[in-house]
């Protein structure tokens, strides 16, 4: 029997179905429970499946069970056949009414709350019905929000771009580049004054995202070239809201995007200084899954963020 008829004849999309939800769940039984339908049903799919095959799909023992290597190579393919799917309808809903549907968008908390916002309030005004869901991961955990594209759980993914972008499964169009500023409150005393030499800086007390961070590194940069150590921050976080709390006080500095000054309500909070050692810029793009089709939603996702991300260059 060739392949096609193979697949057209002898394995259903149900049976596929199945096997992705009993390996996702761990075991046959919870599996059923997941589906509402007895465990002899969902035993019936997977032998079905096997049997199309020739291979054994699952390992099974008392723990539960596992994909066997020729399972994993048919989940990878099923998961892929499932998303096209998925799009295909969303292709179809888009025909019916171009103003409907969701976009999966995966950003940093940081860009969430700054960019991606402009342009989700950009869009939302035009077409009201399109719901954006926004899927967040901290730059600690940058890894997390390339799986989820990987696994196709987003659509896209707005993202720093740090070092090359070398993996040949992602496609990398650039928006803008990032530029940051060292920050104060605006009753910090610095605030007065004209041109600050960042030796100066040194003994301020430091409000700082982890040594990990974009932000991080551009600072390390920028004391390097000036050939200074790296301060030591009083308070270590990744949270922005805090970063900005703190800086309210009128004691505390720290390292910012332009993006914050740009689209932050809080932004009369914060005060530029004018020091003289330029901070590096990083740039921010969409990475899209190399070889999968985008909706038209996503598309016109991207076309929202190609016009915000010109504003930001004027």
């Amino acid at each position: 029997m060739q392949v096609s008829d193979r697949i057209g004849r002898r394995m259903k999309l149900h049976d596929l179905h199945v096997l992705m939800t009993v390996v996702q769940a761990g075991s046959m039984s919870k599996a059923a429970a997941l589906l509402n339908t007895g465990q002899s049903a969902i035993s019936r799919s997977i032998a079905d499946l096997e049997q199309a095959f020739g291979v054994r799909l699952l390992d099974r023992d008392r723990r539960g069970v596992t994909p066997t290597e020729y399972g994993r190579a048919l989940l990878e393919g099923g998961t892929a056949v499932f998303d096209d799917l998925r799009q295909t309808v969303t292709n179809i809903e888009f025909l019916a009414d171009p103003t409907v549907g969701t976009v999966r968008v995966g950003c940093t908390p940081f860009l969430a709350a700054t960019f991606v916002s402009a342009v989700v309030d950009r869009l939302s005004r035009r077409y009201p019905r399109i719901v954006f869901r926004l899927v967040t991961a901290t730059s600690a955990h940058a890894g997390t929000l390339h799986r989820e594209l990987t696994d196709r759980n987003v659509d896209l993914l707005i993202t720093r771009r740090s070092g090359s972008m070398t993996d040949e499964r992602f496609d990398y169009e650039s928006l803008f580049e990032d530029a940051f500023s060292i920050v104060v409150g605006a009753k910090n005393p610095l605030v007065r004054r004209r041109h600050i030499a960042l030796a100066e800086l040194m003994d301020e007390p430091w409000v700082l995202p982890p040594a990990h961070s974009v932000i991080a590194s551009v600072a390390q940069e920028a004391f390097r070239a000036s050939g200074l150590d790296y301060p030591s921050p009083t308070v270590i976080t990744e949270t922005a809201e805090v970063r900005i709390s703190l800086l309210a006080t009128g004691r505390f500095i720290s390292i910012f995007s332009d993006a914050v000054l740009r689209f932050s309500g809080r932004r009369p909070e914060l005060k530029v200084l004018s020091v003289k050692q330029a901070l590096s810029r990083v740039p921010v793009g969409i990475v899209t899954l190399k070889n999968r089709s985008l909706s038209p939603l996503t598309h016109l996702f991207v076309a929202g963020c190609r016009e915000v991300a010109k504003q930001l260059a004027k």
